[in-house]
């Protein structure tokens, strides 16, 4: 196959090897000089093309203006009426759009037809008042014509200017054909979050080999290094979070039920869908639907999730790496023809989890509300106790007196203290709760005490502790006889 060489001749060079000069100019300048007129004349055609462009742009938004006012004057609402209020229009509130150019006192469009209909004006208002008018359009029909004319002029001119660019290479023509690069796979989409992922346990085993394993009577020992702890693993105690759904995996979650080619298309669009943790964020999301009784959307969840279960179990580690798509697209391609055993397995199964997972809820929901209704009872541990109340009728006197045995080692102040703190107790316990302290039954404190949350209640009874408004009294007959011979016998064995 014979080479074509002629796009070559299209290079404009400024040093070509049989330049003519003058016997008395040396080459270099020439050269220069002829490299320097290349550029000028490149320049030249460049910004002239550039002015081109700009004028037949600037005419295709004249033009459909000039046709406007030519239809509307020679219709019956127009006139020179309608005339003399376009151009007082003009003058008076013109527009500021104009031609994107650089140009200094760049006219704008309104500027440019108000000097038109200005010229038309001059040309028809010297005629008498009847001829005006006919005058008027037959100006403007001349000015129209015009205008086409220097625009197909304008044109045939930019045809021939970029014909006459294109018939040399420069620089501004070089563009990359094409390129051989190495393009890395994407990275996996990361796993989702708080999911949990089986970390390989590796176990590091240091051998010693001897010279004469005969004459040994056991094996060297083997020092075993202890395997590391993953970071994923963590105390029993610890509350352990959920794995949560990612963006995608929310808009997985809400397609139709059996839809496995909607599903599969939706797969092969984000790869983010199957990762570590998908399917139990998904079971996640299920089993909260469920306890918010969107009874639809969780059985589409455990749908979801069953799907990329059944996926995960078509492939191993490494092997399903390589095999995933076309393992993806065997499952699929089977659930798709409507293959009546696979779809009758994967259907039972779905039930199967979504009923498991409906009893699950279920339970949980009243494990919450038994935790709900949680509530502090005071009962005596001794059957034979009683508790009472001690309900004080008011703030200590100001005129406190101490009097009675047992009384001569405390002083006044210390007493209205205590006395005055136990008081404020009291106040700060709700209305009925002060009821039922008058009342002095147990009965009536304990239904206060139920209906209460129990961080509150709990709080109330280490005041009542605290103040000495509840007290525990000892029931039954207590047999104190032979009391002081005991103490005299004690006191004498002290001695």
């Amino acid at each position: 196959m014979p080479l074509n060489y002629s796009k070559w001749d299209q290079l404009e060079l400024s040093d070509d090897s049989d330049i003519e000069g003058h016997p008395n100019v040396d080459k270099r300048s020439l050269i220069r000089w002829k490299q320097r007129d290349i550029h000028e004349k490149r320049e030249t055609r460049r910004l002239k093309i550039s002015a081109l462009h700009a004028e037949i742009a600037c005419n295709a938004v004249l033009s459909p203006r000039l046709h406007s006012i030519r239809a509307t004057l020679g219709s019956a609402d127009g006139g020179l009426k309608y005339f003399e209020q376009l151009v007082e229009k003009l003058q008076t509130q013109p527009s500021p759009e104009a031609p994107p150019t650089n140009a200094k006192d760049q006219p704008t469009y309104d500027a440019m037809m108000l000097s038109l209909l200005l010229q038309v004006w001059d040309g028809a208002k010297s005629l008498p008042a009847d001829e005006r008018e006919a005058a008027v359009l037959s100006g403007l029909d001349k000015h129209i014509k015009q205008l086409a004319d220097h625009t197909k002029k304008l044109e045939k001119d930019l045809l021939d200017e970029e014909h006459e660019q294109k018939k040399h290479i420069t620089s501004e023509d070089i563009h990359e054909g094409f390129e051989s690069k190495y393009t890395p796979a994407k990275p996996p989409p990361p796993p989702v979050k708080n999911a949990k992922i089986d970390a390989p346990t590796k176990t590091k085993t240091t051998e010693f080999e001897v010279l004469n394993p005969a004459a040994s009577s056991s094996k060297a020992p083997s020092q075993s290094v202890p395997p590391k702890v993953s970071p994923d693993s963590v105390d029993e105690d610890e509350a352990e979070e959920l794995p949560e759904l990612t963006p995608s995996l929310e808009r997985f979650s809400r397609l139709s039920l059996w839809g496995y080619e909607q599903s599969f298309n939706f797969i092969q669009e984000h790869r983010d869908v199957i990762v570590p943790g998908a399917s139990d964020a998904l079971l996640v999301a299920a089993f909260r639907a469920e306890s918010k009784g969107q009874f639809e959307y969780a059985k589409k969840c455990v749908h979801q999730s069953l799907l990329l279960q059944y996926c995960e179990k078509l492939g191993k580690d490494g092997v399903r790496l390589f095999f995933q798509k076309q393992m993806l697209i065997q499952y699929f391609r089977r659930m798709i023809t409507d293959d009546q055993r696979a779809v009758s397995v994967f259907v039972n199964d779905v039930n199967g989890t979504y009923a498991h997972l409906k009893t699950r809820a279920k339970a949980a929901a009243v494990e919450t509300s038994d935790a709900q209704n949680e509530q502090i009872q005071l009962v005596p541990e001794d059957p034979a106790a009683t508790i009472s109340f001690n309900v004080p009728d008011g703030p200590p006197p100001e005129d406190l007196r101490l009097e009675g045995p047992g009384m001569e080692g405390l002083e006044v102040e210390q007493v209205r203290e205590a006395l005055q703190m136990r008081w404020d107790v009291f106040e700060s316990f709700p209305d009925d709760l002060k009821a039922a302290l008058k009342v002095g039954t147990l009965d009536e404190v304990n239904k206060v005490l139920g209906i209460m949350d129990v961080n509150a209640a709990e709080d109330i009874v280490g005041k009542l502790e605290m103040a000495g408004i509840m007290s525990f009294v000892a029931g039954g007959i207590r047999d104190e006889t032979g009391r002081d011979d005991e103490e005299e016998e004690e006191e004498e064995n002290a001695d």
